[in-house]
């Protein structure tokens, strides 16, 4: 991992509240430039609240949100062009073809030569045969490397990922992840990484945070957790601290 000076994302007492109750309860973390940091945590931890503020879709009730040295609540128009997202659970436009979806998406993110890009990422996720398919015929392999060229459109400096490979049999995974490992090097992009595919998250990840109600509940190298809790593996203590069951720190 190769950091710069300034954090992809820097997060300060982030809070957010929904008529009462609490999703996220005031957490703190940064991820460095060129760092892939997991997000982790069971359903309903606040991981997707906190994934929705960072991108700025979601006004925090506290604490402030900076990407790539921006303040997403004031002026986040200036840092947009320069992230992305990607979640097999978010659909394109079905009647679209591959080709129009990365097109529209293109011009969204303001890529100057639409073509040349869309070849090239035709060519690196194999989707030459494809590019003029409907979205909605797409097998669910098809439709994940639709969804990442999607989040590579523009070449993000950071990448946003919930779940990228969820529902995927082992060898389109692998392929997957290969891929993202290669994109992280070669851009020295960020990657906040919201998975619970625990082997994923220890192969791709060089921290981790574990969310529990709200609140962070740990956080460390992957390797280190495992040694610290005394357990064999990642799942093992993401299990530990989602039944409350966790060593203190």
């Amino acid at each position: 991992m190769q950091s710069g000076s300034v954090p992809a994302i820097a997060v300060a007492h982030l809070a957010k509240s929904y008529n009462g109750s609490v999703a996220v309860a005031g957490i703190d973390f940064t991820c460095a430039q060129g760092e892939v940091l997991g997000l982790l945590g069971g359903n309903g931890a606040g991981k997707t609240t906190t994934i929705a503020m960072i991108m700025g879709l979601v006004t925090p009730s506290a604490g402030s949100v900076h990407v790539l040295g921006t303040d997403m609540a004031r002026e986040r128009h200036k840092v947009l062009g320069r992230i992305n997202f990607e979640s097999p659970y978010v659909d394109m436009p079905h009647r679209l073809t591959v080709r129009q979806n990365l097109t529209v998406f293109a011009g969204l993110y303001g890529v100057s030569d639409v073509k040349t890009r869309i070849a090239q990422l035709a060519d690196d996720l194999n989707l030459a045969d494809v590019l003029d398919r409907p979205s909605g015929k797409l097998s669910a392999g098809q439709k994940t490397r639709v969804a990442l060229a999607k989040a590579l459109i523009n070449e993000p400096e950071l990448l946003l990922l919930d779940e990228p490979t969820a529902s995927l049999d082992p060898d389109t995974a692998d392929w997957i992840r290969s891929h993202l490992e290669d994109y992280r090097k070669r851009r020295n992009a960020a990657i906040l990484l919201a998975s619970h595919n625990m082997a994923e998250v220890e192969r791709l990840c060089d921290r981790v945070i574990i969310m529990k109600k709200g609140r962070i509940a740990d956080q460390g190298v992957p390797a280190d957790l495992i040694a610290r809790y005394g357990r064999a593996n990642l799942e093992e203590v993401f299990l530990d601290v989602a039944r409350g069951t966790e060593m203190l720190a």
